[in-house]
């Protein structure tokens, strides 16, 4: 089958490795109708992370061609997202959806981030374990298009403003407005934001979140902020860069008592942190990746409610290619 295979820092190329193949009774082989790129990718793409030859990406969506005998939940034919992350299917945290926390395996799993057992999803078809627990069925009235933002960045999102415990009436400030950001904006907006402050260096990101409500700044942010909560900073702010920068913003921007939820990966593994403007401010801090399994059920409650609207979330894609 055709997949692209990351090479090297800036060597991704489209190639021929072997099939798809069961892995096992609980396994799935997933034929795929659309992949996507994600933030993350980038990062080995443009640095040296020390991994290479593998096939990259964690978003897709596509058909089960395959199930195991002992799958209970799926048939041969049925349209399905693939999350990002990854479980055992079989440990309380995994059957809970809080896949990160699974006591099977003691570090984070994902498709296509460097493990060569794990192959990645911008391929021809993807090899799923526990599939019961690793799968969801889409909605019929979802296109491919939404429902590969359920995989990853929609429910990462969700899961920041969730973290966040963004109530009726908050006001909320986004830092970074790429995909992830923008679509926290608009989940902000779903659990009742009053208002939502962007802080964004590139200008089509603004245009596209003033389009959704966003008030936003490049320039001076943090004063312009600061000026329209009247000085007392925003009730919470959703982080989605990940760097030393961003991350000090958004304690600067909090008010007393107030909440942030960081979410942006950066490649820099220790930041300098404003502890002490933190401590005075007694600000709760969260942090954490995103187990897309328990997010999914709420995105999909979100979005045949019409408190998210799919329309938007499908605009947020730009660009469509073939996978060559």
């Amino acid at each position: 089958m055709k997949a692209l295979m990351y090479r090297g820092p800036g060597e991704v190329s489209f190639e021929n490795i072997p099939d798809a193949i069961l892995p096992g009774e609980y396994g799935a082989v997933i034929k795929t109708s659309l992949c996507s790129i994600c933030g993350s990718d980038l990062h080995p793409y443009h640095n040296d992370l020390g991994a290479r030859d593998y096939c990259m990406g964690h978003e897709a969506v596509g058909e089960v061609v395959e199930v195991g005998s002992e799958v209970l939940n799926f048939k041969v034919g049925d349209r399905v997202l693939i999350p990002a992350s990854i479980g055992c299917g079989r440990c309380l945290p995994c059957r809970e959806g809080q896949v990160i926390l699974c006591q099977s395996h003691p570090s984070f799993r994902a498709y296509g981030q460097g493990d060569p057992t794990i192959p990645g999803c911008q391929a021809e078809a993807v090899s799923i374990t526990a599939a019961d627990n690793n799968l969801f069925h889409i909605p019929e009235s979802f296109s491919d298009e939404l429902a590969i933002m359920l995989t990853d960045s929609l429910a990462t999102a969700w899961f920041c403003a969730r973290r966040g415990r963004i109530e009726p009436g908050n006001t909320v400030a986004v830092i970074g407005l790429g995909p992830i950001g923008l679509q926290a904006a608009m989940a902000a907006f779903a659990m009742g934001a009053a208002q939502v402050f962007g802080i964004e260096l590139v200008n089509e990101r603004r245009e596209v979140a003033e389009k959704l409500g966003v008030q936003t700044f490049h320039e001076n942010a943090q004063e312009m902020v600061m000026e329209a909560t009247k000085g007392k900073g925003v009730d919470v702010v959703l982080e989605a860069c990940g760097g030393e920068v961003t991350t000090n913003i958004a304690i600067d921007l909090v008010r007393r008592g107030g909440r942030i939820s960081q979410l942006g990966v950066t490649v820099e593994p220790v930041v300098k942190f404003s502890l002490m403007n933190a401590f005075f401010k007694n600000v709760e801090f969260y942090t954490g990746v995103c187990s897309v399994q328990a997010e999914v059920p709420h995105l999909i409650d979100a979005l045949l409610s019409k408190k998210l609207d799919s329309r938007i979330i499908e605009d947020t894609i730009t660009h469509r290619m073939n996978l060559s």
